[in-house]
């Protein structure tokens, strides 16, 4: 490569970096909250039983976890109760 092409290339680069960085910035903190996922939609691993996302078997099942806006879970109310940031017994 020649000093025009390592120039080009780096522009590029500097360039991709900061519209990624821009895009993280945009996406509003989240927390894991524990007990409001639907049968089926949860967002991962939800203890004994369930592998990943979508295998909870229970509406509102205590160990399963949904990704909701930071400081909102312990305000979500279920018939179970209130959402949680621990897993539910």
């Amino acid at each position: 490569m020649n000093k025009t092409q390592i120039a080009i290339a780096a522009l590029a680069f500097a360039a991709l970096t900061a519209s990624g960085s821009a895009i993280a910035a945009d996406k509003p903190a989240q927390e894991k909250c524990y007990g409001v996922a639907l049968a089926g939609q949860n967002d991962c691993a939800a203890g004994p039983g369930t592998t990943c996302a979508g295998t909870s078997t229970v509406d509102y099942q205590g160990n399963a976890w949904k990704l909701v806006a930071k400081g909102t879970c312990t305000s979500i109310e279920t018939p179970n109760g209130n959402g949680s940031l621990k897993p539910k017994a």
